[in-house]
């Protein structure tokens, strides 16, 4: 089942305390995901960036939003309790709790103005409409994550459209920024021409060049798989210069077969497909550059909880 937005789980969250009971903030989670039926891998299923839980994050702004009401208090780090205020809102056995309700709350009025004192670690300073369904942290990341899902495929289309030449650079420019070759330019050399055995790039993991890796680069349409005899003539081609390892890179898909044959050679090839070159040129920054940042901030609890202090 899908999680519960924030607002949604509010309820949920305010049953899992008690009055003048301290509730670890995870004992709260475990509650409410068994109340609303969650199985193990919706809890941890992840926000775009893979850095926190969905779940986790809505939890953390339905408590946010209650403390701002009075609903909710926060004893110490990640440990909560349920205030007179919210048992009163219980006793009365709401079907549902949501910003519309908390707006009653003079104090949550207040701080929606701008004129509270937050002190949630979990959550900004941040007006959320009524009607919405996802935590600022998920809306941003959402944005992020379609913005880097555009970005990669005009990324890739632009490779496709360029010379082969271009692309077998490209492949050359992205394993030394993944740190092949010691992150050094000087280490990786673009070899492909007519003649070259189906070797385009090649780069050196030592300063003699006692150890290296061979790449082919393959510019295909995106219907156009790299098939198993590709593969072949690659492994081919790596077993003549007496190494073991290569990485081939197409700008379309593999199929079934080539995938089959790799996995089965006694040679290390890895294969990069479309769809992961653009992902990777993008992470690596290989003919981009950044257009702005944004930086999102939260409390140091360690540095306000230091004994010094």
């Amino acid at each position: 089942m899908p999680i519960p937005d924030f607002q949604s789980l509010m309820l949920p969250v305010l049953k899992a305390l008690s009055v003048g009971f301290e509730t670890p903030i995870s004992e709260v989670r475990s509650h409410v995901a068994s109340a609303e039926g969650l199985t193990s891998e919706e809890v941890r299923e992840l926000l775009p960036s893979g850095k926190q839980p969905v779940f986790t994050n809505r939890i953390a702004w339905a408590v946010a939003h209650m403390s701002h009401a009075g609903l909710v208090e926060k004893v110490r780090r990640g440990v909560y309790r349920l205030t007179v205020e919210g048992e009163r809102l219980l006793v009365q056995t709401p079907t549902r709790i949501d910003l519309k309700v908390l707006s009653n709350y003079s104090a949550y009025a207040e701080w929606q103005m701008g004129k509270g004192t937050p002190s949630e670690e979990s959550a900004p300073t941040l007006t959320i409409t009524e009607n919405a369904s996802v935590t600022p942290e998920e809306a941003l990341e959402r944005a992020v994550w379609e913005l880097r899902n555009e970005l990669e495929a005009e990324v890739l289309e632009r490779v496709r459209k360029a010379e082969p030449a271009f692309l077998e650079r490209v492949v050359k420019d992205l394993l030394v920024a993944m740190g092949y070759g010691k992150g050094d330019a000087a280490m990786g050399q673009v070899t492909g021409s007519p003649g070259d055995g189906g070797i385009d790039v090649k780069i050196r993991e030592d300063a003699l060049g006692l150890d290296e890796v061979y790449l082919q680069a393959k510019r295909y349409a995106a219907g156009n798989s790299v098939g198993e005899g590709d593969l072949r003539d690659f492994v081919g081609a790596i077993d003549a210069t007496g190494t073991t390892k290569g990485v081939f890179v197409t700008t379309s898909s593999f199929t079934k077969s080539a995938k089959a044959y790799v996995g089965k050679s006694s040679k290390r090839i890895i294969l990069i497909d479309g769809k992961e070159l653009a992902r990777l040129m993008v992470e690596h920054d290989i003919g981009i550059r950044p257009k702005m940042e944004y930086k999102v901030k939260r409390i140091d609890e360690d540095y306000f909880e230091s004994e010094d202090l």
